[in-house]
This record gives C-alpha cells, structure tokens and sequence, in this order.
C-alpha cells in the first residue's frame, strides 16, 4: 500500500514504447487494454482488464490478464460496513505453473486519518503489512511496516513527514533507519512547475539529487525535463490530440556517457472512449 508522497511530483514517462485503450462500458462496465514493446530485445507484452461495479452494494470486481499468463481477480467493498471502511481480497494464478497468491486487504479513512492493513497470505508463513497517515491543517505524518511471521521481523520500517500549503509541497522520509530522502514541489505559475529532491544513504556516500520542472504550452500541450547528479537528462513533451487521446513523447539521455550510446526513447499512447 502506497500511502506516502511522491518523492519526486515531476515524474516523465520514459518507458518503452507503448499504448493503452480504456472502453467505457454499458452500465458499470468498463474495459482496458495496454502493450508496449521492447526495441532492445523484442519482447512485446500485453494485458486486458475488465472492472465492474456495483454500487448499491458498493462492490467493484476487477479481472486482469497478461501475456505472461498471470490471471488476477480483486473484489472490493466499501462504505458497507462502516463509512470508510474498505475490505479487499486479491488473488492471482499462473496456470502454466499453477502458482497461486491471496492477499487480503483493508482500509479506513476519516478527514484526518488514513490507514490499512494488507496480509500476503503465503506457505511458509503471512506477511502483515500495515501503514497510517495523520494529517493536520497541511502536515501530514505516515508510518508504514512489513512484517514477516515466517522469520518474526519487520522487513520494512519506514516514516514520512511532509507539508502543503497551496502551490508548495515538502516532503521528509526515513527508510529502514538507512535510506535518508526529501523533496520539495512549486507551482511557480499554471503554466511552470518545478521541484528538487535529495537522497541519501547513511554510511557510504552515495547521494543523490534531482530537479525537475514541466512547462504547459496550452491547454492540450506541456513538455517536461528533468536531470539528476549522474548526469542522466530526461525530457518529455505531452500532448492531447482530442478529447480522450493523449500522445507522450519521451527521451532519457545519460550525459556522462553521450558517446556510447544506451540512450532511452519511449512513445505512450492513450485512447479512452
């Protein structure tokens, strides 16, 4: 469960190339399907997802299938049982290999308060994973842990604090009691956003910085960069073509290393109807 603030608020699309196309449904039906393809080594990968709703009941069942043959099926409730309070189960199955998962879920929220608790249920033994997020007049405080009953210790022990007033954004985050991170996020104007983060891990000496920053030309056009202290420059450019198609164009440079080649190009492609 992601329950923190993003790190980084500019994030570019450096992908491989790639389209998805979202059906809107009769009804509470909807359809979706995405690929992409790897120019490097000629994979190509796929999937197809069907959601449903029920919203008298509040239930929404979700069934998802990819190329590498994984089925997922999710079935949530929420606002049932109490106002907030969303329960989930989440299992998936390889037939080719007969490999199968469940995870149970659940969460609650209130205006200041977010929090769940997610069970990987697994042969040698579950894995709780539970998060909260407090929030008060712009600051927010969330705690997120990993528990393995198999081995009977946290695999994951994380706290973040962060703050928002208006177009401004800081955020503080502490992973494991090693991975040591902050950012901060501006909205300079409605057309120019900007941010810079900074990373660091206790006892060695790799740190590491980024900013960032993304233009709206107009309406239905924006582009964005973004560079990083191991010299890898990233630029985008977004662009609406109608209502409901979206084309994203993409590139990632490694500076320090311009001549050998290894440079990243992506394309994305959105169609909604």
């Amino acid at each position: 469960m992601c329950v923190f603030m993003c790190l980084f608020p500019l994030t570019l699309c450096f992908s491989l190339p790639s389209s998805r196309l979202l059906f809107l449904g009769l009804g509470q039906m909807e359809f979706s399907t995405g690929g992409s393809s790897n120019t490097d080594t000629g994979k190509a990968s796929g999937n197809l997802e069907t959601k449903y709703k029920v919203k008298e009941l509040g239930l929404t069942f979700n069934q998802k299938w990819n190329t590498d043959n994984t089925l997922t099926t999710e079935v949530t409730m929420e606002d049932q049982l109490a106002k907030g309070l969303k329960l989930g189960l989440d299992t998936s199955f390889v037939p080719n290999t007969g490999k199968k998962s469940a995870k149970l879920k659940t969460g609650y929220k209130r205006d200041y308060m977010n929090v769940g608790c997610d069970i990987d249920f697994d042969l040698a033994g579950p894995t709780v994973h539970a998060a909260a997020v407090l929030g008060y007049e712009g600051w927010l405080a969330g705690y997120q842990m990993a528990f393995d009953t198999a081995k009977s210790k946290l695999a994951q022990n994380n706290f973040a604090l962060g703050y928002k007033a208006g177009d401004f954004q800081l955020h503080t985050n502490v992973n494991d009691g090693t991975e040591f991170g902050g950012s901060i996020y501006q909205k300079v104007n409605d057309q120019l956003e900007t941010a810079v983060n900074l990373a660091w891990t206790a006892g060695s000496n790799n740190t590491r910085f980024g900013i960032a920053a993304k233009y709206k030309l107009d309406k239905d056009a924006s582009v964005s960069a973004k560079v990083n202290n191991a010299s890898l420059v990233g630029v985008g450019y977004t662009q609406a073509l109608r209502p409901g198609v979206k084309l994203t164009l993409s590139a990632l440079i490694d500076a320090k290393n311009f001549n050998a080649g290894g440079h990243k190009v992506g394309m994305g492609f959105e169609l909604e109807v």
